[in-house]
């Protein structure tokens, strides 16, 4: 009704059954309307009957007629405690984590941190077990998680010299906080620090003064990255730019761990950050994963699944965008080309992007064939060589663009990707294998073609810095 396509619940329930609508689970209007529309004339039963054979079809399927309660068990077999210790799978949660944790920044390899060196852990998210969570997070328990703070000082021990100031809320603007807490006032997820920010925000740098590097865990509450929680702007919260620029000032090392569930702009991180790991909200196990980036003793290998903008006008940014209008390309001049004329083109940080403690190079692809017929395959390898000092992994990208075709196609598609682990100075040849299957798309004519014509392979670790060849499809 809300849409207007249709003027009440029963002509709703007519257009949904006829469109093949076979269950309404969000609302009661078949229950209300379908038996008069029925016995109106207005729906056929035979329409009902395909719809009723649709769902026992797919109840049939799961096995739900010969054994109904399989998906649930036997009551016996219940556990006496759903959120008992036993049941978190917390070395299975950590491991997650730290695979999916991406680091950013590290200049000067300022990380890992040396657990010798005195370390001041700021920001609002540092201690904050619900926020590790992150939203829908379903039956998950804000008390078992572990936050960031627990872990690097369990990971410092009794003697680790680690100073923690909260040096700011999430936000200081008040009908932000009311909206975040809508839902949970008697349990409210934003709990502000009634102190003054210049109070807290001083704190945070006298500790970092007293630290030989700073940590400051910022970025969003999880109820900012909510259903129905659209922000305007990507920049990190007024109050937490102010934190920021103070620890800047004190001349220390600033190493960024952040923790969001969506891009945000971060220009000024970038350019005065030392180091940023992309943390998510990772989860009941997540302030270990990320002491253990952090001290070192797991060197991350995760890559962003999407792309960071420069600013919030750059919207949508995404990396198989499709060639339209004047199509920019670079380092070439850009007059009359769609371009941004008030900042470099392109993302912060590509899709597919993430750093290591270790380095990695890449050699250029090698075809099997430079022609491949119908019905085949061709072979792309490449020399992938830990070049660093440290043994680790990433992840090698394979990435098809169609140069002409009978509708427009994306500038690239990722088609295939390997994470490969390398001790210190190994090498290994990576291999994908490309065949009609991955050069197909959808034609004017709703047809999945691949069409004869001339391919780039592009392959790199990650979507933006890749070497090429060339392949003809006849």
């Amino acid at each position: 009704l809300r849409h207007g396509v249709a003027a009440d619940g029963r002509e709703a329930a007519k257009l949904a059954i006829d469109a093949g609508l076979d269950m309404s689970m969000a609302d009661s209007l078949y229950g209300q309307h379908l038996a008069e529309l029925v016995q109106a004339g207005d729906v056929p039963m035979q329409v009902v009957d395909q719809a009723v054979r649709e769902v026992l079809g797919a109840k049939y399927d799961l096995g739900l007629f010969h054994d109904p309660y399989r998906r649930i068990g036997k009551a016996n077999e219940d556990p006496p405690e759903v959120n008992a210790e036993s049941r978190l799978h917390r070395q299975a949660a950590r491991d997650v984590a730290r695979q999916s944790l991406v680091l950013l920044e590290n200049r000067n390899s300022v990380l890992p941190l040396d657990k010798a060196d005195r370390i001041a852990l700021v920001g609002p998210l540092a201690d904050s077990h619900i926020d590790m969570l992150g939203s829908w997070s379903a039956a998950g328990v804000a008390k078992q998680t572990v936050t960031l703070r627990q872990a690097m000082q369990a990971a410092l021990g009794d003697h680790g010299r680690l100073v923690y100031a909260r040096g700011a809320n999430v936000t200081d603007d008040e009908k932000l906080v009311e909206y975040l807490n809508f839902l949970n006032w008697d349990n409210p997820e934003v709990v502000q620090d009634p102190r003054p920010a210049n109070q807290m925000i001083a704190e945070a740098v006298a500790a970092a003064r007293q630290a030989d590097v700073v940590v400051a865990a910022v970025g969003e509450s999880r109820g900012m990255s909510h259903e129905s929680s659209s922000r305007t702007s990507l920049q990190l919260p007024a109050s937490q730019q102010a934190l920021l620029r103070a620890l800047k000032q004190t001349g220390k090392p600033l190493v960024l761990v952040l923790m969001n569930g969506r891009p945000l702009n971060l220009a000024w991180a970038q350019a005065n950050a030392d180091a940023m790991l992309e943390t998510w909200f990772s989860g009941t196990e997540g302030g270990h994963a990320i002491a253990e980036v952090l001290f070192g003793d797991y060197n991350p290998s995760g890559k962003l699944p999407i792309s960071f903008p420069r600013s919030v006008g750059q919207i949508p940014v995404y990396y198989n965008h499709p060639r339209l209008g004047r199509p920019f390309v670079e380092d070439k001049p850009g007059n009359y080309t769609s371009q941004y004329f008030d900042e470099p083109n392109g993302p912060l940080y590509p899709f597919g992007y993430g750093l290591s403690y270790t380095q990695f190079s890449l050699s250029p692809p090698r075809l099997s064939t430079d022609v491949l017929s119908h019905g085949q395959s061709l072979e792309v390898s490449v020399t992938l060589k830990n070049t660093g000092k440290r043994d680790g992994a990433t992840v090698v990208q394979l990435y098809i663009h169609d140069l002409a075709a009978s509708v427009v196609r994306p500038v690239k598609e990722l088609k295939g990707f390997r994470k490969v682990w390398l001790k210190a100075g190994e090498e290994q040849q990576v291999r994908f294998s490309v065949g009609e299957d991955e050069l197909k798309f959808v034609d004017a004519q709703l047809r999945q073609v691949a069409e004869p014509g001339v391919f780039e392979v592009q392959v790199g670790l990650d979507s933006q810095h890749v070497q090429t060849q060339r392949f003809e499809l006849r």
